[in-house]
């Protein structure tokens, strides 16, 4: 019995182990009677877009590889041919990220975003409360311009040091961590950390390093290898092994040996108190929320962004309404709104309720370890030294390109795109690739220096002194081919649905739903989506709901951009679970927070999240994109469809 007990366990892994294999085979033959049943040109697509969709959600394939199954299954169904799915993987879209992605390798390789966010972290300073609100702020501002994925994994770094300040400054100041103090001068001491260890910390953090009897250090996260072994940051011995390490090596104390049960259950043992705890939760939580709020504000901010503006103009070539300018204008409250919302939020969940404490600007209110902190992120900032030519440059670039897009088609004066006759051929795209082009034409060192004041360059740029502002590798670097070709399969799909018919079909089988009102129908859509995304990745959500989204509105006689905008902001908000997006799993890879604190946090955040979008949808959004009238645009385009 043991014998098939063990056998059938055996199977058991390995069918786990292929359970991506399985599906990736069992799926589109389990779906294959469906076309075969039905060989008209809605049933092919239909068998399309649920292959590809289940590859996406399930993640059996990688995303890239999943978007192109529309490539090779469109042709041989008889959907579209070979030429005109290939046109799809390519669009507008595509250039005016690779632009952005150009800029973006530029403030990365001088280091302008550190600047920004230091700086920024500086004026706010080192009470919790205004430290946790600096880093959102400086992590909404890059954000705004960068990935979410990038700006997460550029601001952590820089949070994770002001944590690991403070931890370790509440190891050595336990007993004045409640105290205030006046601000102390320039070179006055640290005292030393052994005087105010307690008999608990000196069970758990001390261990020997090195040789030397007089050099001793707490264990803290920056062991990045012994965080992940144990979650604890501290490297696990036997009783045995703790008492060779400390004979003749600590003080004449009582010490006495740990239990490992009961350090295994103390997981905020590597902590001074339980509130520098709920702190580094509280920080590091706030840097994804930031980074997601951060991504909404522009069209560039997020690959949801992109897909939504891309399809949403293929699918309505007639409306103007969609550009930087714009979302900006709808988008920029919203962000403003969350941010105080989620800072609240997550003061009141990790900080309590006490804002005088840890928000107060007072430097006498200060404690040691809140200016030992702001001494760490002012000598950080000195590292980088005066402000450098090329991060000059990038800022100009940086500014310039902003204006640009804001003046193209502004909407209420003539934009910059009237100074030319023919009309319609200038788009973001065009400003995005021209300045990114340059970037690889201007030299990174000033005109007729002889000394070289680029300090992060390499080896050949310090050689060359014409070298670039960036290099090929540098944009190769950042440039995320896999959402380039997700896009593209998303395009793709959207075609296919449009000249098979399927998006008539769906919408007429949503034509119950026409009792709804307009709002009604919005908070459905936005609580699907949002539920969705928190297992799926954020980008296959959006790219299989907005054809269903854009046939319901049509059919209901609903404004689509009262639908699609609210869906597109609220399929950022899968903040509840590591997997949810990369942003999360970076935060929650530090050790800080466990999923319990994710959970807990993101649902606040995600509700959140859907009350601000529907109050804007229901309230600037309606003259701004005139959303009480079935506009012309998408009538035309419901006239066309359904003959």
């Amino acid at each position: 019995m043991r014998l098939e007990a063990a056998a059938r366990m055996d199977l058991f892994r390995k069918l786990w182990r292929a359970r991506k294999l399985i599906l990736v085979v069992f799926i589109p033959l389990s779906l294959l009677p469906l076309p075969l049943i039905h060989p008209t040109s809605e049933a092919c697509c239909a068998y399309v877009l649920m292959v590809t969709a289940v590859y996406w959600v399930s993640e059996a394939v990688p995303l890239g590889a999943a978007a192109l199954v529309p490539a090779f299954l469109y042709p041989l169904f008889g959907v579209l041919k070979s030429s005109e799915v290939a046109a799809e993987y390519c669009k507008d879209t595509t250039l005016l990220l690779m632009g952005v992605i150009c800029l973006a390798a530029s403030i990365e390789k001088w280091n302008l975003h550190k600047r920004i966010a230091l700086r920024m972290v500086m004026i706010a300073g080192a009470k919790p409360g205004m430290l946790v609100l600096g880093f959102m702020c400086c992590t909404v501002f890059l954000s705004m311009w960068l990935s979410n994925t990038s700006t997460t994994a550029m601001v952590m770094p820089i949070a994770e040091a002001v944590l690991q300040q403070l931890i370790c400054t509440g190891l050595a100041d336990s007993h004045v961590d409640s105290e205030t103090a006046e601000v102390p001068e320039e070179d006055s001491a640290v005292p030393d950390k052994e005087e105010n260890l307690d008999k608990n910390q000196l069970e758990l953090l001390y261990r020997n390093n090195c040789n030397d009897n007089n050099k001793q250090e707490l264990s803290t996260l920056s062991d990045t290898k012994t965080a992940e072994v144990n979650g604890l940051g501290l490297k696990p011995i036997s009783n045995q092994e703790f008492i060779k390490n400390i004979n003749g090596h600590l003080p004449q104390v009582e010490i006495e040996i740990p239990n490992v049960k009961r350090v295994k259950m103390r997981r905020d043992s590597q902590y001074p108190t339980k509130r520098d705890h709920m702190i580094c939760k509280c920080l590091s939580l706030s840097i994804t929320y930031a980074a997601t709020i951060g991504g909404l504000i522009t069209i560039t901010g997020t690959s949801t962004n992109l897909i939504f503006a891309e399809q949403f103009n293929t699918r309505y070539p007639d409306a103007k309404v969609i550009n930087f300018g714009t979302w900006f204008i709808f988008s920029f409250p919203i962000a403003i709104i969350m941010l105080v919302l989620t800072w609240l939020w997550l003061h009141f969940l990790f900080l309590g309720c006490n804002f005088r404490e840890t928000c107060s600007l007072s430097k006498k209110r200060k404690t040691r370890r809140e200016m030992l902190s702001e001494r760490r992120i002012h000598e950080e900032y000195a590292k980088l030294g005066p402000i450098s030519y090329p991060e000059v440059v990038t800022g100009v670039f940086f500014i310039l390109m902003t204006l640009l897009w804001f003046t193209r088609e502004p909407g209420f004066v003539p934009g910059w795109t009237s100074l030319f006759e023919k009309k319609g051929y200038r788009t973001d795209a065009t400003v995005s690739v021209l300045l990114g082009f340059l970037l690889f034409l201007i030299p990174a060192r000033r005109p007729f220096s002889s000394s070289s004041c680029c300090k992060n360059s390499d080896d050949d740029s310090e050689s060359d002194p014409l070298a670039p502002m960036i290099t090929w590798k540098d944009f190769q670097r950042l440039m995320p081919w896999e959402i380039v070709i997700l896009v593209g399969g998303g395009y793709a799909l959207a075609a296919g649905c449009k000249v098979s018919g399927l998006s008539v079909w769906i919408g007429r089988q949503l034509e119950p739903m026409s009792g709804l009102p307009p709002w009604a129908v919005t908070l459905l859509a936005c609580l699907l989506v949002s539920a969705v995304t928190e297992f799926a990745s954020n980008p296959a959500t959006l790219t299989v709901f907005l054809p269903i989204l854009s046939a319901l509105s049509e059919t209901l006689h609903i404004n689509p951009l009262h639908t699609l905008i609210p869906s597109t902001m609220c399929v950022s908000f899968g903040v509840m679970l590591p997997v949810g997006n990369p942003p999360n799993a970076i935060v929650f890879s530090y050790g800080h927070v466990q999923i319990r604190d994710m959970v807990k946090a993101g649902f606040g955040v995600n509700l959140i999240g859907v009350a601000v979008v529907m109050l804007a949808i229901t309230t600037w959004g309606v003259p701004l994109f005139n959303l009480t009238e079935f506009p012309a645009w998408a009538l035309a385009r419901n006239v066309t469809g359904s003959l």
